[in-house]
């Protein structure tokens, strides 16, 4: 029987079918179900199937097979919670398994929906375990470049949620969905308290950067749509990028020699474009993702799914909203001792949004896109709490990952490129830069700090270290610069527009380069940077 904060989550909720009909073109679905063969290890457990089989007109918790989402083939994976609570016992579990492998087998994105209350404690321990096999055929289907997309309704707990429903490539939580590791019942005979309110909400768990959205049953063809046009769509062979083709880059134009602390200043306008704006005016089918994926996020950087024309990517980019900009608070980054709590620390980078960083490096690999990384960053937080949080190991995993990643790899120096926080999106196998932007190990007032003991000479120092992007595509470090006319700010769409043709140009000349011979001359690049010849 359905008792307790199972019952009241049924309520008017769809049934598996109806979720089935809702997300589907209308008459496309093919269900690949078999009847199940059920563990019976009791008469009581027999009848219990009989009665949940009679009330639902479904004969197990899980439906699935395949159809089509605005035309496209994909594999779905349905929780029918009116069959006992969802609970995914011996039957389900081959049912599901069977279904991924097919989806594997037949090159077919995959489209799970759960709604469980997680293993079927009729069935114990051998029901347990039937997570195990689900989560490596999952991992076996993401392994081949496979999207997994995943919708978390009301409710999605215990195993289920700490199986196949945490290792979607994009996760989209139900509104008000209740999703968490714990049921709240079970905490409540454990505790002899409710659960603390709101904490297994799905809204919480987007605040929290464990689900990327929070959108209603009838949303989901849409999303998923997007993601799909991005994650299965590559470039098409022949096919015109801009002003070139496939495998070409146009020539490089002629840009004016600006002062590097001219260039500086203007990067600081609150009106140049950042990288919201940049996927607003340029890119195609943007899916924002939202976090870490384990509870963590960093409001300073952006992960999205997205198109620059025909060229689709993982993106994440450093968002000059989310961080201290103030011209005032330049001339501090780089003393700890003025970064404590409610300084300009707590709105630069943080471990946090490294380890979103290094989630979307994780996508690019398994999903086999190009990555590109926007670099706008006035630096990464100085502070106690980054430093606990692990700051430096997290700019050396940046660093690390990067180098070896198997995908395409492509760098946008938007603006500021201040210390470890701009190092550790840059060693890609192109970078290419606006006019304006810069590359330093630490702001020039920083620097002049450290040298001259006043900031009074960040002009000089600005010019010394050869920071602005003449000096780095002079040194090997930047390939190509994107004209400012005059700058960013007084053009913004028109910038915008040169960003992603030349963004969607280098792409696609990424892609038709075997892997092999980019990784090789990747690694090569950067370590002839700086070589004494």
């Amino acid at each position: 029987m359905i008792r307790g904060a199972y019952a009241e989550a049924m309520g008017d909720r769809l049934s598996a079918r109806e979720l089935i009909d809702l997300v589907l073109d209308a008459g496309s679905y093919d269900s690949w179900d078999t009847p199940p063969r059920h563990p019976v290890v009791s008469p009581e457990y027999r009848a219990a199937l009989d009665e949940a089989q009679e009330r639902t007109g479904a004969d197990e918790s899980v439906l699935t097979g395949s159809g089509e989402i605005r035309g496209r083939r994909v594999a779905v994976a349905v929780c029918e919670f009116g069959f006992l609570a969802g609970s995914i016992g011996v039957a389900a579990a081959e049912r599901l398994v069977a279904a991924v492998e097919r989806a594997t087998a037949e090159r077919l994105p995959l489209l799970a929906a759960t709604a469980s209350g997680g293993t079927r404690m009729q069935e114990g321990t051998v029901a347990f375990l039937q997570m195990v096999k689900i989560s490596a055929a999952i991992a076996t289907h993401k392994a081949t470049g496979l999207p997994y997309l995943v919708y978390l309704r009301n409710p999605t707990t215990g195993g289920v949620f700490a199986s196949w429903g945490s290792l979607g490539h994009v996760t989209v939580a139900e509104p008000g969905a209740l999703i968490g590791f714990l049921g709240p019942r079970v905490y409540q005979h454990l505790h002899g308290q409710p659960f603390p309110e709101g904490v297994q909400r799905a809204e919480n768990l987007r605040r929290r950067g464990i689900v990327d959205a929070v959108l209603p049953p009838e949303e989901i063809a849409d999303i998923a749509d997007r993601a799909l046009r991005v994650l299965c769509g590559a470039p098409r062979p022949g096919a015109a990028t801009g002003a070139a083709g496939v495998g070409e880059l146009p020539v490089a134009e002629a840009v004016s020699d600006v002062p590097a602390w001219e260039s500086i200043l203007r990067s600081r306008a609150p009106e140049r474009p950042g990288v919201r704006r940049l996927l607003k005016l340029a890119a195609e089918d943007v899916v924002p993702l939202h976090g870490a994926g384990d509870g963590e996020g960093d409001p300073g950087l952006l992960l999205a799914l997205a198109r620059f024309g025909d060229s689709p990517c993982v993106l994440l980019g450093q968002d000059r909203r989310g961080q201290a900009a103030g011209p005032a608070e330049h001339a501090r980054v780089g003393s700890a001792a003025s970064n404590g709590p409610g300084g300009p620390a707590d709105r630069l980078l943080g471990p946090a949004a490294l380890r979103e960083a290094r989630r979307g490096m994780r996508l690019a690999a398994e999903l086999r896109i190009p990555l590109v990384t926007v670099i706008d960053t006035p630096g990464v937080a100085l502070s106690p709490e980054a430093e606990e949080g692990g700051l430096a190991g997290q700019i050396a995993r940046c660093l690390a990952e990067l180098t070896m990643l198997d995908a395409p790899t492509l760098c946008l120096l938007l603006g500021q490129g201040a210390g470890g926080g701009a190092l550790s999106l840059l060693p890609t196998d192109r970078v290419i830069a606006a006019q304006h932007a810069w590359l330093s190990p630490l702001p020039p007032e920083g620097a002049s700090a450290i040298m001259y003991r006043s900031t009074d000479k960040a002009p000089e120092m600005a010019a010394q270290q050869g920071v602005r992007s003449l000096d780095l595509r002079r040194d090997g470090i930047v390939d190509r610069i994107i004209p400012e006319r005059p700058d960013a700010a007084a053009e913004p769409e028109t910038f915008c527009a040169r960003v992603g043709a030349a963004l969607e140009s280098e792409l696609a000349s990424l892609a038709s380069q075997p892997a092999p011979v980019r990784h090789a001359a990747r690694l090569a690049r950067y370590r002839r940077i700086g070589r004494i010849r």
